[in-house]
């Protein structure tokens, strides 16, 4: 016998702000750095140290202990589960909660707008009330506290493949890489660090970089910072070039302007490899890819994410062979093509 039909699954999305919410509030609050630097506490232990509500405070722990985010042992001790403690614990430099941090403070209010934004076709972010001809990019780079926070969230983004990359990826016959729109500079130390042998270079907007060399710092590891824009300048040269949440930010027209600059910065033989939310080429399953391409409506003026089939066909129109599609951590797809 079939299963009747019920609403749990269509209610279940239609309520999915209800979950994120509490994952972006309990991480705003703290929750996980404070039980990982205090170990397992109990309600009130836990509710004082967060000044949370007594309200609220229970159902809002156990909601965490429902999503899988907070674990309760038969004491009422409440810990975190593995991975809340591995990637959302701010003392570790595994924390990877910077882009929801992001997703907290700026994009989960602007989504509010998605329905006009299918309407109009046009961003719904800060440019709402942006004068005529202003540019979300060039105000954010001209801002250091939100551009450090902007900065931040692009290495949580990018630290599980970073570390994949940087273990996995075949770095024979390479002297140096450099991460094109490099941001922090996320992936440039995971990779530098694994790989001391090779140059490591970031590129990105001139005021990134003090930024970029406090990380670098942080982490211990070595690496060039090399300013410029894209658009106007050439490429650095190296032997593997890394554009990582690039493409998706463009139109149909600079996607391929970017990759055909790529391709005049390689040597003969070198690589680039190209990494974002790829939605799955059959258009069905991932479902993170469609939401970030939905993102880039809300957030740019022309971008959207994109399939691994229609990135391997824009680099094989730049001239790149060898073409191949790695499926990376997550929602995640990287495809690798030589010059």
């Amino acid at each position: 016998m079939t299963e009747p039909l019920n609403p749990g699954r269509i209610l279940g999305i239609g309520a999915g702000f209800w979950p994120a919410k509490t994952l972006l509030s309990a991480l705003e609050l703290g929750v996980f750095t404070q039980v990982a630097a205090g170990g397992p506490q109990d309600l009130e232990t836990l509710r004082a140290a967060l000044g949370l509500h007594p309200r609220s405070a229970a159902d809002f722990l156990d909601a965490l202990v429902a999503l899988g985010l907070l674990t309760r042992d038969p004491a009422g001790r409440y810990g975190n589960a593995p991975d809340a403690d591995y990637y959302l614990d701010r003392a570790k430099p595994s924390y990877a909660g910077g882009l929801l941090e992001m997703f907290n403070a700026r994009l989960y209010g602007f989504w509010g707008h998605l329905t006009e934004a299918l309407r109009t076709g046009e961003p719904q972010n800060e440019i709402r009330t942006a004068k005529p001809g202003d540019d979300l990019f060039a105000a954010l780079y001209a801002d250091p506290d939100r551009l450090e926070g902007f900065l931040k969230a692009m290495t949580g983004a990018s630290l599980p493949t970073a570390q994949m990359v940087a273990a996995q990826f075949d770095w024979s016959g390479a002297n140096s890489f450099c991460d094109i729109g490099c941001a922090q500079g996320g992936f440039v130390a995971e990779v530098a660090l694994a790989h001391p042998g090779l140059a490591a270079m970031g590129y990105d907007l001139t005021p990134v970089g003090p930024v970029f060399e406090r990380h670098m710092a942080a982490r211990g590891a070595k690496a060039r910072f090399i300013p410029g824009n894209f658009f106007t300048d050439p490429l650095p040269r190296a032997d593997v070039l890394v554009m990582g949440h690039i493409l998706h930010d463009w139109g149909l027209a600079d996607k391929r302007r970017l990759l055909a600059k790529a391709m005049d910065a390689l040597p003969r033989g070198g690589r680039l490899l190209v990494y974002d939310m790829m939605i799955d080429d059959a258009r069905c399953e991932n479902v993170m890819g469609f939401m970030m391409s939905l993102n880039m409506l809300i957030e740019t003026k022309e971008g959207f994410d994109y399939t691994a089939a229609d990135c391997r066909g824009w680099m094989a129109e730049a001239g790149f062979g060898d073409l191949k599609t790695v499926k990376l951590p997550g929602p995640y797809s990287m495809v690798v093509g030589r010059k």
